[in-house]
């Protein structure tokens, strides 16, 4: 399913992620994806998403988060619109 030319979980996720700052907590992602905070530790560490650690601190990149849920989707992503 299409909106204004684009697939409808992109639309989706543009929505989710409007306002979010380029980089994210792991706090900041659970809230986004309505996780508990362990288990987004649990997800970067095993490389379930995307992210990066300094010294021992996490942070994940909001357009890499969104691509790599875009790619994760069980939706369709071909072009079925009624030409």
């Amino acid at each position: 399913m299409w909106i204004s030319g684009r697939p409808l979980v992109t639309s989706h996720l543009d929505a989710l992620f409007e306002g979010l700052p380029e980089t994210l907590t792991p706090g900041e992602v659970a809230d986004v994806l309505r996780m508990t905070k362990p288990a987004v530790y649990k997800w970067l560490s095993a490389g379930t998403i995307p992210g990066y650690k300094l010294g021992g601190s996490w942070f994940v990149v909001r357009d890499e988060l969104k691509a790599s849920l875009e790619q994760g989707s069980n939706q369709p992503q071909t072009d079925t619109r009624e030409g």
